[in-house]
């Protein structure tokens, strides 16, 4: 009787320790694996976590909407999600104002152009109101210009860095520094033409020059 107890007792034991050991994971509190889930999304969304500002911005940019910018200084545009995606609507509306403003100047340019052939010609009174006319459409060219190119570079960058390689946006930015040194060499020999009148033909050379990288940029970035 007594052998009986003990191996029954032993067979109780093992039935008891084979169990623990085959406790099925779902006894494991669930707390602990949500929490680890939710610790692993959290730090994968922080590695692919998109930056705010491209890495790359034109100086003007950086200037009011870099991380240091005065409008970040000054607490005006607040670097947050919310304010980046405000912003992308300010750069949309200031670029197709840019777009706009760029077809007026250049309508002031063929106007100016053809004036400033019918100058070289004329003598007495219509010499006098021919160059009243073009000085009119100089001034005017000069505020729809310098209008277009404040929209273009006081505007919000991009959310990404451009790609590499050439493309339409790139071949527009190129042109604009072409056309930007011809309008300022443009505009300080018309003040030197009164004193040296020898400097005509190389007016006429900046402002065709001007007119056509103006001209071309605006194609690169419509086509």
């Amino acid at each position: 009787m007594k052998l009986i107890l003990i191996i029954f007792c032993i067979a109780t034991g093992l039935s008891s320790t084979g169990l623990a050991q085959v406790t099925p994971p779902d006894s494991v509190p669930a707390s602990s694996g949500a929490d680890s889930l939710l610790t692993s999304l959290m730090s994968d969304s922080s590695v692919s976590a998109q930056p705010l500002l491209p890495s790359k911005m034109i100086f003007t940019q950086r200037i009011f909407w870099g991380p240091k910018g005065l409008l970040r200084v000054m607490n005006l545009a607040p670097l947050t999600p919310e304010g980046r995606e405000h912003e992308l609507k300010i750069r949309r509306t200031m670029l197709v104002s840019h777009q706009v403003m760029g077809f007026v100047t250049l309508a002031g340019f063929i106007a100016q152009g053809i004036v400033g052939a019918k100058l070289y010609n004329a003598t007495g009174d219509q010499y006098s109101r021919l160059l009243r006319t073009h000085d009119a459409l100089a001034t005017g060219v000069n505020i729809t210009y310098t209008t277009t190119a404040v929209l273009s570079l006081a505007a919000p960058p991009k959310m990404l860095t451009e790609r590499k390689g050439l493309s339409s946006i790139k071949l527009h930015k190129y042109l604009a520094v072409a056309h930007i040194a011809g309008m300022i060499t443009t505009n300080v020999l018309a003040g030197m033409l009164h004193a040296h009148p020898e400097l005509k033909p190389y007016h006429r050379a900046a402002a065709y020059t001007t007119f056509g990288a103006f001209a071309l940029s605006i194609v690169a970035i419509k086509f």
